[in-house]
């Protein structure tokens, strides 16, 4: 049972979002379009949710590799997910210095991890184990599907408020060009929020239950503070393609900027390393 009730603030997180894209259908067109919006947004969160792991790949460059090619990745992860009683997924390597790490797949029967170049020189075995105990709890908590649809649904939202700006409240069939107006602007804004909100919720839950796999809260603490400095040292470069993506990935890949942490798709790291030392030394955090 998770001492934080992640399950529970995602499903309100969830709840929130959505009640975006319906009031943002029932305020264009005085309602005639609100069910056009919600298969709208069924139909691209799946979409996007059963090719979560091509686009993921793809963005990353990364190539599948063999027990041979990387015997330590391979012999963590059939370990771990014998441990966990679930099906090994398939390993990458993507030829970046950044050092990171992400999973993806629609299920954990359809998934894969991968690692970079830069993160499997900067971590000792240890280290590297608690990443990929991190990873596979994504996966095994079906994370890749909540920040999917989270995301196709932050997407839609931005896209109907456009609409809305150009075609939206008709006054002469009970339209509210006002509250148009103000839903097309804040409501983009409160979708973004929401999702990366969404994300770092699904965080917390992956170190914890990938700590609680491993057995060893601390190992994973130390990859994290490593990977602070080493993200801030080598950022990736923040494109449209890899923006997408960011949120599925152990530790933010662009460089660290003095925004909200609203804006973030991470909670701090030192946080999450205070909650995995609070777990390896038997506290509990409020």
């Amino acid at each position: 049972m998770h001492k934080h009730y992640n399950g529970l603030k995602t499903a309100a997180l969830f709840g929130g979002i959505w009640a975006l894209l319906l009031g943002m259908g029932a305020l264009i067109g005085n309602g005639r379009f609100i069910w056009l919006f919600a298969l709208f947004g069924v139909g691209t969160s799946i979409y996007t949710y059963w090719n979560s792991d091509k686009l993921a790949i793809k963005a990353m460059r990364a190539r599948e590799v063999s027990p041979q090619e990387a015997p330590v990745m391979h012999r963590i992860v059939t370990e771990l997910s014998q441990k966990a009683g679930k099906p090994m997924p398939r390993l990458y390597i993507s030829p970046t210095a950044a050092p990171n790490a992400f999973a993806t797949g629609r299920n954990p029967d359809n998934a894969a991890v991968c690692c970079t170049e830069g993160i499997l020189h900067l971590l000792d075995e240890r280290e590297l184990r608690g990443v990929l105990g991190h990873e596979l709890m994504h996966v095994y908590n079906r994370d890749i599907l909540t920040g999917s649809v989270a995301g196709a649904l932050a997407g839609i939202i931005s896209t109907v408020a456009q609409f809305a700006l150009f075609f939206g409240g008709d006054r002469e069939r009970g339209g509210n060009p006002i509250a148009m107006l103000a839903m097309a602007l804040l409501a983009p804004f409160a979708a973004m929020v929401i999702q990366m909100a969404i994300s770092r919720t699904r965080e917390y839950d992956a170190d914890e239950d990938g700590a609680q796999l491993t057995g060893d809260p601390l190992a994973l603490a130390s990859a994290l503070r490593k990977l602070e400095q080493g993200t801030a040292q080598a950022p990736l470069a923040p494109t449209p393609q890899l923006q997408s993506q960011a949120h599925m990935m152990i530790a933010n890949p662009f460089r660290p900027r003095d925004v909200s942490k609203l804006f973030s798709t991470h909670p701090p790291m030192t946080e999450r390393v205070a909650r995995l030392e609070a777990m390896a030394y038997g506290h509990r955090l409020g």
